[in-house]
């Protein structure tokens, strides 16, 4: 439909226009101030992508390769942006690959919201041709979906729904649009807004005071940052808590950038394979502050701390969290951006110099502990020059060793820089992940670290990304296996690596090419500058084919279910 065709069939009526399915859906869009989406057209869609083409202008449409990179790219662009993604993907299996990357936008509270198309509502339960139960397949692993049969309740269904996915703690929230809904018509009333409403009132007074107590008696106060202060914007409210309390602070992986890594206080990544120093920090610790964290399985601290007796502070905006997995000595539910500045007026200042001067001690001894052989390539040096060249790049990760490492070593100065798949692990998200990023940048510098066997589970999204003609530097940590997975048999299994050994004949620099991006082979240490700085001026995609010893190993690694007792140093 010509845009003029699609001006001339909207009537009007009243104080309304006469529009249909397709076009309240768009007109809903432009009012949540969207301007990206992402998604691959299909049959029971073709309205709403009819509709979006009349409204390109005001709405980009990235076209992705398939829709589980399409979903990871709606994930990406708000995790980089801190607004909602949005992705449309068509009925049946257009719907059903949505699956794994809504499960790790929803373990991560990444906002999205999914709209998918179905078969006429006349159809439904009749096995019809791409007929899918989408709601009831996505039902645990969306933070709430709808399936719209009446078209008059889908403009208000649209709105909540973007509503729901951005308050609170976010989540992603699908909603089924059947053929006919999408394709009737109705007075649209654009004066609406959402029926859903998120009021979470301040703590109790009490709390903030008995918190503050606990903080102000504290000797060796740590603060544990998690992806709830990236969530809510409270870097600064973080940094001057930290500096308030002299108090270091160490991340989840999911917490990474919410502090500086320039900032004296910052520690790093705890967890299975987090910095050894911040790890022993938090176990000498006698208050821990736990900001936006769940002490998850691979926090590998929980053990440790309950039986030493440690104090904790845990602030979270869902009560569903508090206690989960960590019993806290103070549990507080709200927004951490309203609640630190609310706590910290009853703070005392304190220079807390002794503690200062421990961890600092700690932190130098242990600075070149871990360091890898520098006289050859290895991740630690692409990373470190990595971080160099590109100081303000957002970085986004597949899942494997090299997520691993990039967390460890790659320096983050800025919020929201670091697009990583946390709960579910996620292979194959960094691509797609990494398209909307740079378009929520604005089409700044990105990076994309990921590895051969990650690559090859997304390595299509490449063809899309040159499409949009995006500058991504694909740094790809090639060591022919399945590493994360071989160094787990070379500890654990005694060298029996079955299965991980792939070997595969892939050229991935010539792959790049082949699919109109710039792709080169580093395999020697003294070819790595040279390559950083041709994808330094380059303009579109370009690829690091990087080869990396098989046997180079992420370290320190605690055991599934260890603690800092238990910790693999070499």
């Amino acid at each position: 439909m010509c845009e003029t065709t699609f001006l001339q069939n909207i009537q009007n009526d009243g104080d309304g226009m006469i529009l249909t399915g397709a076009q309240i859906t768009v007109e809903i869009l432009k009012e949540q101030s969207v301007d990206t989406v992402f998604g691959y057209p299909g049959g029971s869609v073709l309205n709403i992508f009819d509709a979006l083409y009349s409204e390109r202008r005001a709405i980009r449409c990235v076209c992705a390769s398939h829709e589980q990179g399409a979903c990871h790219a709606a994930d990406g662009y708000a995790r980089a942006s801190g607004k909602c993604g949005v992705v449309i993907a068509t009925s049946g299996p257009g719907a059903t690959n949505l699956v794994t990357a809504l499960a790790a936008a929803y373990l991560d509270s990444s906002p999205i919201v999914a709209i998918t198309g179905n078969v006429s509502t006349a159809s439904i339960g009749k096995d019809s041709f791409q007929e899918v139960d989408i709601c009831s397949i996505t039902m645990p692993i969306t933070k709430h979906n709808y399936i719209v049969k009446d078209i008059r309740s889908l403009a208000q269904t649209l709105r909540n729904a973007f509503a729901i996915a951005q308050s609170g703690r976010c989540g992603p929230v699908l909603v089924d649009i059947p053929k006919d809904v999408a394709e009737g018509e109705i007075e649209f009333d654009s004066s609406s807004r959402a029926d859903y409403k998120f009021n979470l009132p301040d703590p109790p007074q009490k709390d903030l005071l008995y918190a503050a107590s606990k903080i102000n008696t504290a000797k060796r106060p740590v603060i544990y940052a998690g992806g709830g202060v990236v969530a809510a914007d409270a870097y600064e409210e973080l940094e001057r808590l930290s500096d308030a309390l002299c108090a270091p602070v160490a991340c989840s992986m999911m917490g990474l950038t919410a502090l500086s890594s320039d900032n004296p206080r910052y520690l790093g990544l705890v967890g299975m394979h987090g910095i050894f120093s911040a790890t022993e920090i938090i176990h000498k610790c006698d208050l821990l502050i736990a900001l936006g964290v769940r002490f998850s399985d691979r926090a590998m601290i929980n053990r440790g701390l309950i039986e030493k007796g440690t104090e904790i502070i845990q602030i979270d905006i869902d009560a569903a969290e508090i206690d989960k997995n960590m019993r806290a000595s103070c549990p507080i539910v709200g927004d951490i951006k309203r609640i630190i500045p609310l706590l910290a007026a009853h703070i005392r200042p304190t220079p807390r110099k002794m503690w200062q001067k421990e961890h600092e001690g700690i932190l130098s001894r242990s600075k070149t502990q871990f360091d890898m052989d520098f006289a050859r390539l290895n991740p630690q040096l692409i990373l470190e020059r990595l971080a160099d060249v590109f100081p303000d790049a957002c970085v986004a990760t597949d899942v494997g060793q090299h997520q691993m490492w990039t967390a460890q070593y790659f320096r983050f100065r800025s919020p929201r820089t670091f697009i990583t798949s946390g709960g579910l692990g996620a292979m194959g998200f960094g691509m797609g992940a990494a398209i909307g990023a740079c378009i929520a940048c604005g089409g700044r510098k990105t990076l994309m670290i990921t590895s051969d066997g990650s690559f090859h589970m997304s390595m299509g999204e490449l063809a899309a990304a040159v499409t949009e003609n995006l500058p991504i530097v694909i740094v790809l940590m090639n060591n022919r296996s399945l590493g994360m997975v071989r160094q787990l048999q070379r500890v654990f299994f005694d060298s029996r690596f079955a299965y991980t050994s792939l070997n595969r004949k892939t050229d991935f620099a010539v792959l790049a090419q082949a699919m109109g991006a710039h792709g080169i082979h580093v395999e020697q240490k003294d070819q790595l500058d040279a390559a950083l700085e041709e994808a330094k001026r380059a303009s579109s995609p370009i690829l690091l084919d990087c080869t990396i010893d098989p046997d180079e190993m992420v370290l320190p690694m605690i055991p599934p279910g260890g603690d800092i007792s238990e910790i693999i140093l070499r």
